[in-house]
């Protein structure tokens, strides 16, 4: 059974998180799965019939809202938080295009997700979720609280008419080597759609780059025209390999680790353990809360 304590706090950070969108609350509502009614109804207190309890669940789990009282990850200032933060900001405020692409375990998608969160019209979208061409468009549709549903020709026109009448959107594609080839010339499509007005963040690791360089020495229709689109480079926060790299995923891995263990734990052993992976020192925190709290 949900409780009401956790729907109230479910409710609580979806009333932050629609502060921070910049949408508003008929839209938020779209974005959230719900309507305007049911919404309003939340916001004032009302739990009752409002929503059923496996909505509740839905809702938090979609939103990355954990249970209330249960353990929250605190973001830490790692320096590939720094840089990437820094190039979506840019992006976002002069309606530019960047690719990041890089290797994984290095906090890319947390990030993504942390400034889509706190920054007004900025979304980030899993492509790894939503591969296909309808998918990929309809869900940038819902994310901004635009029409989703209805006739595909419908919801992308919507969308474009709405990227190009708000201040400075910018999306974030993740995981972008998932796409299929109609996503990806219908991802061109929009971006000449908005062109100067929406920031786009391409991200992905190694096989978004082998797989867009493979197509273009293959010629294949549309990825050179997107690879200029996004700056004709792959930008990336690693160093390449080597001490550099060692030093770098240390560092790393020790700033999420001292925001995040519990107190008394040693630092530098639980890094050391962890192979300097961020993956790991996640795990390795995340089982000793769930002891402490047993305890």
């Amino acid at each position: 059974m949900v409780t009401k304590v956790f729907k109230q706090h479910v409710i609580a950070k979806l009333k932050e998180l629609e502060s921070n969108s910049g949408l508003s609350s008929k839209r938020f509502a779209v974005k959230i799965g719900i309507n305007n009614a049911q919404w309003s109804r939340l916001k004032k207190g009302e739990l009752d019939g409002v929503l059923a309890d496996s909505k509740f669940i839905t809702i938090a789990r979609q939103n990355e809202i954990s249970m209330g009282g249960s353990f929250e990850w605190k973001t830490a200032k790692t320096p590939a938080f720094q840089y990437i933060t820094a190039a979506l900001d840019i992006c976002q405020q002069q309606s530019i295009s960047t690719m990041l692409v890089d290797m994984a375990d290095i906090g890319k998608t947390h990030t993504a997700k942390f400034y889509a969160r706190n920054n007004k019209n900025a979304v980030y979208i899993d492509c790894s979720q939503v591969k296909t061409k309808q998918l990929f468009v309809r869900e940038i549709a819902r994310q901004f609280g635009a029409n989703h549903t209805g006739r595909y020709a419908d919801v992308y026109n919507d969308l474009v008419f709405f990227l190009n009448s708000i201040e400075s959107p910018i999306i974030i594609v993740d995981e972008a080597g998932d796409l299929r080839y109609n996503a990806f010339l219908e991802l061109k499509a929009l971006w000449n759609a908005t062109e100067g007005h929406v920031g786009w963040f391409m991200m992905g690791a190694d096989g978004l780059k082998a797989k867009i360089t493979r197509a273009i020495n293959c010629q294949k229709v549309g990825y050179t025209e997107i690879f200029r689109r996004y700056g004709s480079a792959y930008k990336r926060v690693s160093p390449l390999a080597g001490d550099d790299m060692k030093t770098f995923k240390r560092q790393q891995a020790a700033l999420v680790a001292k925001a995040n263990a519990p107190e008394g734990v040693d630092i530098q052993k639980l890094i050391t353990s962890s192979n300097h992976s961020l993956t790991n020192v996640y795990n390795k925190i995340r089982v000793m809360n769930m002891k402490n709290k047993r305890a």
